[in-house]
């Protein structure tokens, strides 16, 4: 995803201007260690369930406030640095946003995506 892109491709639609006052996004990227313990990660696995992004995406785009999500996650063995999982959450104010935004980020790496790390 071109995030520059997508952003000016939304800026585009109807009703955009009159429904947008605020627009979050997520680049999450492969680190070179773990969470767990710090140990040097060389590369990661990632599976993503796009089927269950499309839902849980288009559920909480129905929340008051937000006009659209966007999600998109790269798939296949991704090494530190590449880029790995996109949000974009477009809505009318901070609290709407922010919310939706938290809860979209930690739902999708919760419930759609797998990542399997590999170490040195």
């Amino acid at each position: 995803m071109d995030i520059n892109k997508a952003i000016a491709d939304l800026k585009k639609e109807p009703g955009f201007a009159d429904n947008v006052g605020m627009i979050m996004v997520h680049n999450g990227i492969v680190r070179g260690w773990s969470r767990k313990d710090r140990s040097n990660v060389v590369a990661i696995r990632i599976t993503p369930n796009y089927q269950r992004m499309e839902e849980i995406r288009a559920e909480m785009e129905q929340r008051p406030g937000i006009y659209r999500i966007l999600a998109h996650a790269i798939e296949g063995e991704l090494k530190p640095g590449d880029d790995v999982l996109y949000l974009i959450v477009a809505g009318d104010i901070r609290e709407n946003v922010k919310a939706t935004f938290a809860e979209l980020l930690d739902r999708i790496k919760a419930e759609a995506v797998t990542k399997q790390e590999i170490f040195a």
